[in-house]
């Protein structure tokens, strides 16, 4: 018997960047709460990965647009690509997560807009 593996893409910080910039993706960031809450990059989307697991339906500004899924250290957004890819869902994920985009110098704010930090 053959078995498919839903193949996804990883980017650098600086690919997911360029391919949200210009909103023809979506960021959807897939921490939880409190997480998000401390830091987050601009313009992303939140749903925990808890969540998206349970089958809750993608938020609007998502339906209908490429994906890039980032988290922490790039295990839980590389769990949620796959999820999504298996949904016909175009979603690659961010190597690294929030702390490699934090590394490499790209904005981070808190939930009040202000400096944020990962946690």
């Amino acid at each position: 018997m053959f078995l498919f593996r839903h193949r996804t893409d990883r980017l650098t910080p600086q690919q997911a960047r360029a391919r949200t910039g210009d909103a023809a993706a979506v960021l959807l960031d897939v921490r939880e709460v409190p997480e998000w809450k401390a830091g987050h990059a601009p313009g992303a989307v939140h749903l925990p990965l808890t969540r998206l697991l349970a089958g809750t339906v993608l938020p609007a500004a998502v339906q209908g647009r490429p994906v890039v899924a980032i988290c922490r250290s790039g295990h839980r957004s590389q769990q949620a690509a796959k999820i999504l890819t298996s949904r016909g869902i175009d979603a690659v994920d961010v190597a690294g997560g929030m702390n490699a985009w934090a590394k490499a110098g790209l904005p981070v704010v808190d939930e009040r807009g202000q400096d944020g930090r990962i946690a």
